[in-house]
């Protein structure tokens, strides 16, 4: 398992309390995770550091509403688990790679996430994103 500081796994933790928050909100899931991932807002959590780091999940929230003028609301709802497991994956696979959350993704969107759920959410954090990453290849290759 990667090393990650302290800092980061609160990171990976607000991202995936801020996936559930756009949930409890009452957002469009996929189109939230979408909108989120290829956001400024996104990158600014990409940085080695930048001052977003530091805010919770409610402010990072209207961070990314006001960044694309409104998200979504209504559609379709994952479950608060997905939700998650969704945005503190994504948040470790930038940790784990260095992937920007924008390439991540283009690997394994909201749809693809949802669907890997349950069967991916009880493997640590590296072997899911490993096996994220070839079903991603996989798909490329049919």
């Amino acid at each position: 398992m990667a090393n990650l500081s302290l800092e980061q796994r609160q990171l990976c933790d607000i991202q995936g309390r801020l996936f559930e928050l756009a949930l409890k909100n009452g957002y469009d899931c996929p189109a939230f995770i979408q909108a989120f991932m290829n956001s400024r807002t996104a990158a600014a959590l990409d940085d080695i550091y930048d001052r977003l780091q530091w805010a919770g999940e409610e402010y990072i929230l209207e961070e990314l509403n006001d960044e694309v003028g409104g998200l979504k609301r209504a559609g379709t709802c994952y479950p608060s688990e997905v939700m998650y497991w969704t945005g503190y994956t994504y948040r470790y696979w930038h940790y784990y790679t260095g992937e920007s959350s924008r390439d991540i993704f283009r690997t394994a969107g909201a749809e693809t996430m949802n669907d890997c759920w349950l069967g991916f959410h009880t493997f640590d954090m590296e072997m899911a994103v490993n096996d994220l990453k070839e079903l991603s290849e996989q798909k490329l290759e049919k």
